[in-house]
């Protein structure tokens, strides 16, 4: 996957969670949850839409590594 057909699929998790979030205006180190406002359930389920995307097992003490757009686009790019 090319990092932009990952970062079209971010945004389209994203979406899933906050609809409402403007994906085209987030700086690749802003965090995530602070951004959009994600409570832990929203974040949880962003993961959820990234795993089932891609079929990557993310373990949660690598939820950390996806707080961010940057952050996402590396962890996935492994």
């Amino acid at each position: 996957m090319s990092q932009q057909d990952t970062r079209a699929m971010l945004a389209e998790a994203l979406a899933s969670v906050a609809p409402e979030a403007d994906f085209d205006t987030l700086r690749e180190d802003e965090d995530l949850r602070d951004a959009l406002e994600l409570d832990s359930m929203d974040f949880f389920n962003f993961i959820v839409a990234v795993h089932k995307a891609t079929g990557i097992d993310i373990p949660e003490r690598d939820y950390p590594k996806l707080t961010t757009l940057a952050g996402a686009l590396a962890y996935l790019a492994r």
